[in-house]
């Protein structure tokens, strides 16, 4: 197959957690119509051969990177230099790429001034998967507008990704100072993340397209719930209320407590139980529930998490601060409605009333009564789980988003 081009990713992990999933599914999408594509990664998952970790395979660069990464947190310089970091300069892969595509780029493998020595390479798109790009230090700002003017006084230093002394002014201006000399475009997943990036004055300035997520369709679909039921050992007479988070415990941000207020003003349901999937739960177990806790664990097979999915009946969001997850479009991929917290860009799949019920973030009561409605109704359970299978056919596979990025880049290319 004749390449169309050669474009190289740069992400934290190349299929593990949120972002580094969407970065190998963009990858192995853009394969599929001809590019070469590669990805230069901080955690390796895969065996595939297109995929190499930045610092090589030499443990000591890995410990003395962990160490590094540790130290200059708590002195308010993170992401400065590393031990990779000259080798990664001259990787050979950014060489003869066309495009360079960056995913997270906090996670303790890359050293942000390397930018713009990349633009020199190759036009440069920054994929967002949360603010880290556009603030002097956080992930998510929640309610802080100070990274719309510079940072400074952060009210959150111990956020991810901590600060021991507030430099989030001086990480701002760094940034400022780096952008300016790079050629980037950034594209959004959701209709948040690209609100917000044109209101950056650090990412405002270069052109912004938005490119939701997708997903491979045929991996996520509805399996006959006996059967998935089955093969996950779990009774199929059960209905399930299903929460998904990379971390279960002391998750402020995906919502956890507001989920168990939920439930408890609920009440006991007969016949119901919660389905948690991600690493830990135990404090859901010790929280004194009115409906039973079942851990699936972490899920890293796509096949296992679609069975997962078909055992479940609704998805619940109950997220204060969200972008687009993943886990949210795979759920209704395989058939299930949701119930959500009006946050970031989860509007932008649960369609109040089609695909799921939406409410509003101060609401609990609101959110209480929509999950228990949705799991009393079969008919209207039924019917938007159908529709959100419908949706998620229609703006969010894997397809689509690859040939998005394909029409993105020839424009990139072709005005270079």
């Amino acid at each position: 197959m004749s390449h169309r081009g050669k474009v190289v990713h740069l992400s934290t992990a190349d299929n593990d957690g949120g972002s580094g999933r969407a970065a190998y599914r963009i990858h192995e999408g853009l394969r599929q119509l001809g590019w070469q594509s590669r990805m230069l990664v901080g955690r390796k998952g895969t065996n595939d051969p297109d995929v190499e970790t930045v610092f090589g395979s030499s443990q000591a660069s890995r410990w003395s990177g962990y160490l590094i990464d540790k130290m200059t947190r708590q002195l308010g310089l993170s992401y400065q230099w590393f031990p990779w970091s000259n080798r990664l300069a001259g990787n050979p892969w950014f060489q003869d790429a066309d495009i360079i595509q960056l995913f997270n780029l906090h996670g303790g493998y890359f050293p942000i001034g390397l930018l713009p020595a990349l633009s020199r390479h190759a036009p440069i798109v920054w994929r967002l998967s949360d603010m880290w790009a556009m603030t002097g230090h956080c992930v998510y700002s929640g309610e802080c507008t100070r990274w719309k003017s510079g940072c400074g006084k952060c009210p959150v230093p111990q956020d991810y990704v901590e600060l021991g002394i507030d430099t989030s002014a001086l990480l701002w201006k760094q940034k400022a100072r780096l952008y300016a000399k790079c050629d980037i475009t950034v594209v959004a997943p959701s209709s948040w993340t690209e609100r917000l990036a044109r209101e950056s004055p650090l990412l405002g300035q270069f052109p912004v397209h938005r490119i939701p997520n997708g997903l491979d369709t045929r991996m996520f679909r509805p399996i006959p719930r006996a059967m998935a039921c089955e093969v996950m050992g779990y009774d199929p007479s059960i209905k399930r209320i299903l929460f998904v988070a990379h971390g279960l415990d002391n998750n402020f941000r995906k919502g956890g407590r507001v989920l168990m207020e939920a439930l408890r003003l609920i009440g006991p349901q007969p016949g119901v139980e919660l389905l948690l999937a991600g690493v830990g739960g135990y404090t859901w177990e010790q929280a004194e529930l009115p409906i039973p806790v079942r851990r699936a664990g972490y899920i890293a097979d796509d096949r296992l998490m679609a069975t997962l999915y078909s055992c479940a009946d609704i998805i619940v969001i109950p997220s204060t601060v969200e972008n687009l997850p993943n886990t949210l479009l795979e759920a209704m991929a395989c058939g299930l409605p949701a119930v959500a917290l009006d946050a970031g860009g989860v509007i932008d799949a649960v369609h109040e009333g089609a695909t799921g019920y939406l409410v509003d973030q101060q609401d609990i009561t609101g959110f209480s009564a929509r999950i228990e409605q949705m799991m009393r109704d079969d008919d209207i359970r039924v019917k938007m789980g159908i529709m959100a299978r419908q949706l998620i056919e229609k703006e969010f596979t894997s397809s689509i988003q690859a040939n998005r990025f394909d029409a993105l880049y020839g424009e990139i290319i072709a005005r270079c």
